[in-house]
């Protein structure tokens, strides 16, 4: 697979992820001229293009399994994303919950707590 049709299968895979965040057409520009701006690019290739694009899991559980790692990682700004995503692919408020409480057990409660906080605010609540 070449890096464009990584980039293509990234970009489809965020736009459904994400509805109405990215616009439309393959040679849209993520970068913003700043330090790190290629980050992006690299996510969309490596991570997008290269996993979420891929057969084997419904995008429902990989949500599932991306909240569980960033939990674990401690990643709240990720995690504030990733519920989002989580919803627009199928999870409900009690699954977002459930994944939380479970992560507890494995991860500590501080990054529980941590992940609740996250979630709370990407819910608006």
């Amino acid at each position: 697979m070449t890096s464009k049709d990584l980039r293509e299968d990234g970009l489809r895979a965020m736009r459904a992820a994400l509805p109405g965040v990215f616009p439309d057409g393959d040679d849209i520009d993520l970068r913003d001229g700043k330090l790190g701006e290629d980050l992006v690019e690299i996510g969309l290739t490596s991570v997008w293009g290269a996993l979420w694009a891929r057969e084997g899991l419904t995008p429902r559980d990989r949500s599932l399994v991306t909240l569980g790692i960033l939990i674990a990682l401690g990643a709240e700004t990720e995690l504030r994303t990733h519920v989002r995503i989580g919803m627009t692919n199928g999870l409900t408020r009690d699954e977002i919950a459930e994944v939380i409480y479970h992560a507890a057990g494995y991860t500590g409660f501080p990054a529980a707590v941590a992940a609740r906080t996250a979630a709370r605010e990407a819910l608006g609540e």
